[in-house]
């Protein structure tokens, strides 16, 4: 995976997470991952492609960390477990953030058009990639848990 493709998410996510969720965020360095398994307890999954790029975004949250988010979001109190409340918002979540990618990326002439979000809930849930290129994954900590960014975004194979 190209390194300018990177910022766009690591900004996105930084963006997204602080004006929309009143969370401060700190990004961690930038891994490759070595597995196919969901990070955190609730994960979207977004699909990407463009004339020559295929691949995915995936927000995964541990389960403090999105309670304390989502309550946040929602100026409320954290609800004790994950619910549907929880899970449509990690979607609405990895919507905006892709979107501010993809918008990001725009400006470098990358279009991509974006899949509706697969949802899971469960950690350690084996996952399948849309792309064979390497992910990378940006780690992420806020005062209530940890969460993550991936991108697996690779060249179409003809």
């Amino acid at each position: 995976m190209k390194a300018e493709f990177i910022n766009p998410f690591l900004n996105a996510t930084k963006n997204v997470l602080e004006t929309m969720c009143q969370t401060q965020v700190k990004a961690k360095k930038a891994t490759l991952k070595d597995n196919s398994l969901t990070y955190g307890h609730v994960t979207g999954i977004i699909g990407m492609v463009s004339k020559d790029i295929t691949g995915c975004m995936i927000l995964s949250f541990s389960e403090p960390c999105i309670l304390n988010v989502v309550a946040s979001m929602l100026m409320e109190e954290p609800k004790k477990a994950v619910d549907e409340e929880i899970v449509d918002a990690v979607g609405e979540l990895t919507n905006m953030i892709c979107g501010g990618a993809k918008a990001q990326l725009a400006k470098l002439d990358y279009k991509f058009d974006l899949a509706t979000p697969t949802m899971i809930v469960g950690k350690d849930v084996e996952i399948s990639y849309y792309s064979e290129a390497p992910t990378i994954v940006i780690p992420f900590s806020t005062e209530h848990g940890d969460f993550v960014i991936e991108a697996n975004l690779g060249e179409k194979k003809e």
